[in-house]
C-alpha cells in the first residue's frame, strides 16, 4: 500500500506571513492539528496547534500580531506519494512525528499522512500492515523527545528555585 492511498489529499495550508490567530482558525474550520507552510509553492515548514499554543502562552503579543514563521518548525520530515506505507512509518518512527506532510519531487504538498489516517486504515481487508508495527510506531512517536530549540519569539522563562 501506498501512501497516497490513505493520506489526506489537498490539505489546507498557510504562509509564513499568516498570523497564529488565522492560522489557529483555519485549523478549526477544517478539523486539523497541522498546517503545512507553503512560500512560493514549496514547502517551508509546518505548524502545529502546539506551537500556536505554546508560542502565544509564551508571548506578550496578541496571536494575531505573531507570524507563523516566527512559530513554525522549519526542519520538516516528509515522505513522497509513491513511498510505500512502512517506509512513511519508518520515518515517523525515527522522527518521532505523528504527521508526515507528503511533497512530491518538486516539493509541492500533495497531502498530509497521520498516524491517525494508519490506524483507521487498519480496518480494511487488504491491509498490508502488522498490528506490532503501528503499534511500534505509536509508541516510538509518543517517547519523550530531547528539548528543540524554542523559535526566536520565546522569552526567556526564569525560574524560581525554592
Amino acid at each position: 500500500m501506498r501512501v497516497r492511498d490513505i493520506m489526506t489529499k489537498d490539505p489546507v495550508c498557510c504562509r509564513p506571513d499568516t498570523n497564529l490567530a488565522a492560522a489557529a482558525e483555519l485549523m478549526w474550520n477544517n478539523d486539523c492539528g497541522v498546517l503545512p507552510v507553503v512560500e512560493d509553492g514549496k514547502l517551508s515548514g509546518v505548524i502545529t496547534d502546539r506551537d500556536i499554543c505554546i508560542a502565544t502562552g509564551t508571548n506578550k503579543r496578541p496571536a494575531a500580531d505573531i507570524a507563523v514563521e516566527e512559530a513554525a518548525t522549519p526542519e520538516v520530515q516528509v515522505c513522497a506519494p509513491d513511498d510505500d506505507l512502512h517506509v512513511a512509518m519508518a520515518i515517523m518512527r525515527r522522527a518521532k512525528v505523528r504527521r508526515l506532510p507528503v511533497v512530491n519531487d518538486g516539493g509541492r504538498v500533495e497531502g498530509i499522512l497521520a498516524l491517525n489516517d494508519i490506524v483507521l486504515s487498519a480496518q480494511q481487508p487488504q491491509w498490508p500492515i502488522r498490528y506490532e508495527e503501528v503499534m511500534d510506531t505509536l509508541k516510538a512517536v509518543s517517547e519523550h523527545r530531547s528539548p528543540r530549540v524554542a523559535p526566536k519569539i520565546w522569552p526567556p522563562i526564569p525560574v524560581a528555585v525554592a
